[in-house]
């Protein structure tokens, strides 16, 4: 259900515990968060996850999707910054900040122990006017995480992190992390072609093979 079209929707999820979506509810009993074995058990069904790709190669798909934000929202003049899609109501300065600050986030998480869902909602900074400006702070995110892959042991992917839907492993969260950004990468390729801005490379098909991606762009 589109929760924005039908506030009422919105308002059902609250009253089962659920702060925002994504989640999956049925009749009481609500799931909250990228969960697909807590959805299958909440159906009754079996589950068997797909195999994750390895954490270095989620870490290399995760910088090439940054990189290619990065070089798409530098072409953001800021006139075109506080335009929302219809889809959904956030402004292409925030959807821009947002690809990058979730992506900091897994390193904040893994750094902390716990990945709160305030970080989701974050907006950017005012300094951060136009899209270039996004696009420096997109390298300085990158220039962040990849530090931190070049000091972590394959152990590092084992331990288990407090996330706002969950505990889940510091490789799930990786996972997570990349399909996240990948998805938005995704929308924001889309919008370029609605406001008549040519990205410089076409969208990495192949840095989303092997990623749970949904088949809904919205």
């Amino acid at each position: 259900m589109d929760v924005q079209a039908e506030p009422d929707a919105l308002a059902e999820l609250a009253r089962l515990g659920v702060p925002r979506v994504p989640a999956v509810a049925v009749g009481d009993r609500a799931v909250h968060g990228w969960n697909p074995p807590a959805y299958a058990a909440l159906l009754g069904v079996a589950y068997a996850p797909a195999a994750k790709l390895p954490p270095a190669e989620l870490a290399a798909r995760l910088d090439r999707i940054l990189e290619s934000a990065q070089q798409l929202l530098r072409l953001v003049p800021e006139r075109l910054m506080d335009w929302r899609p219809p889809e959904r109501d956030r402004p292409l300065r925030d959807l821009g900040y947002h690809v990058f600050r979730l992506a900091l986030g897994f390193v904040d998480g893994m750094d902390l122990g716990e990945f709160p869902e305030r970080w989701l909602g974050e907006r950017a900074p005012a300094d951060l006017h136009d899209g270039a400006a996004i696009a420096r702070y997109g390298a300085l995110v990158r220039g962040r995480i990849a530090g931190w892959f070049e000091g972590a042991t394959a152990r590092e992917f084992e331990r288990v992190i407090r996330v706002y839907y969950g505990p889940q492993s510091a490789h799930e969260l990786l996972e997570r992390t990349t399909w996240h950004a990948a998805q938005h990468l995704r929308q924001l390729y889309v919008l370029a072609d609605r406001l008549s801005l040519t990205p410089p490379a076409p969208l990495p098909l192949d840095a989303f093979e092997g990623l749970p991606l949904p088949d809904a762009l919205w």
